[in-house]
């Protein structure tokens, strides 16, 4: 079952107002599309996401709400144009959860994880760009290393980097998970491989250049008094949305309204093992 996270804080620092526009920019399997939906009676929410597959889990898990939904495959960078393809003018809200889908994680063939052998790809769009065996397969050492020490935060990425090298070429995720076990040893109870995934996975899908088209643009699609509520699970985009909703609050173009970022309860991160390292940060727009 596919359990949203911080569902209730979301809709909280979201105000939904029934006769709202929202954009629910990172649809997944459409739970926040779903929460957001029941509140509106006029209102529409529209849920775009980067992952065709994933929309379209979405659109079914939404059904019984659809006429207040629009469904659009979009990037970050293309969250103006799907804004208005929906004719809905500025929005009342925006919500981003940054955290990769519980379908992406246990599909095998989408090659995002370590647990299940299948190709090296992790794009979340599958209709373009580079996959994770370009990346392993091609890159530099020195480029590998930096990557995996920068995105994944990983302070053995230059004998992990060297390992793969050496073992090319990489075949499926089963054979990168194994390369990096033997090249560093297991300090605790994640997997070795688990942040050289993570980098990886950031690197194919630009993630951070993504994030930072997200908080560049978000602000400017909403009106006055609108709000932006981003849930983010990685130390690295954490720091990147505090970082902008300073900015902006220095500015004078938005309000604060999380002093410091919102986290799960004892009992969400109970039921729902996700939501562990979950951080919202929230702003109203001046």
């Amino acid at each position: 079952m596919h359990l949203s996270v911080l569902p209730r804080e979301s809709l909280e620092y979201l105000a939904i107002r029934p006769e709202g526009r929202y954009l629910d920019a990172t649809a997944g399997l459409g739970g926040h599309t779903a929460l957001i939906a029941q509140g509106l009676t006029s209102g529409i929410v529209i849920a775009s996401d980067r992952d065709a597959k994933s929309l379209e889990l979405a659109r079914e898990n939404t059904k019984a709400w659809a006429d207040r939904i629009r469904y659009r495959h979009a990037s970050f960078g293309e969250l103006a144009d799907t804004v208005k393809w929906a004719g809905c003018g500025k929005l009342d809200g925006l919500l981003a959860d940054l955290g990769v889908s519980r379908y992406q994680l246990t599909s095998p063939e989408r090659g995002f994880s370590l647990m299940a052998d299948g190709p090296l790809d992790m794009r979340m769009d599958q209709s373009k760009g580079m996959t994770a065996a370009d990346l392993v397969n091609h890159s530099a050492e020195t480029e590998l290393a930096d990557l995996i020490y920068q995105m994944g935060e990983e302070r053995r990425a230059r004998r992990i980097a060297r390992a793969l090298v050496r073992a090319r070429p990489i075949r499926s995720t089963r054979h990168l998970a194994d390369v990096v076990e033997r090249a560093v040893p297991r300090t605790g109870r994640l997997h070795p491989a688990t942040q050289t995934f993570m980098a990886l996975r950031m690197a194919v899908n630009d993630e951070p250049g993504e994030l930072e088209r997200l908080l560049d643009r978000g602000p400017d699609l909403l009106q006055s008094a609108g709000r932006m509520v981003v849930i983010s699970f990685m130390s690295i985009d954490d720091r990147m949305v505090k970082h902008k909703f300073r900015e902006l609050a220095a500015e004078r173009r938005a309000r604060i309204l999380t002093r410091h970022p919102v986290q799960p309860s004892e009992e969400e991160s109970a039921t729902n093992a996700a939501s562990r390292s979950a951080k919202l940060r929230a702003i109203e727009i001046e």
